[in-house]
């Protein structure tokens, strides 16, 4: 499997697992759990697109999100912002905090979606 369906996979995985188990109600999701084992899983698939067109240069250790930041800003500074708000809401307010807030994760998946569709692009250039 390539990465990006795998990266894809990994945002269906995400929102199957809102829809299914975090119990939405009234725009909130009420299981913090599984809101944060979604917001997880969608971030990994963004970083999964990620690696595959930026490579992988520190072999040796995890990549800090600054090191993303640096290199998307220096190829696309929308893209590099949507990165910031995935980060932001899929990856700290997610999958750290279990955001409750149905119409921000929402926000975040599509923004994960928004990348890793920028990266299938890109890869389809090269």
């Amino acid at each position: 499997m390539d990465s990006i369906s795998e990266a894809r996979r990994h945002i269906a995985n995400a929102k199957e697992i809102l829809s299914e188990k975090a119990k939405k109600e009234d725009g909130r999701y009420q299981d913090k759990k599984y809101v944060k084992m979604a917001g997880h899983t969608a971030y990994t698939g963004v970083l999964l697109a990620l690696d595959i067109l930026l490579g992988n240069k520190k072999k040796s250790t995890r990549k800090s999100v600054e090191w993303y930041r640096s290199e998307l800003s220096n190829r696309d500074k929308k893209i590099s912002g949507s990165f910031a708000d995935v980060y932001d809401v899929l990856h700290l307010s997610m999958g750290y905090d279990g955001l409750s807030n149905a119409k921000i994760a929402a926000m975040g998946l599509q923004e994960a979606e928004k990348i890793i569709s920028w990266v299938e692009q890109r890869l389809a250039v090269a």
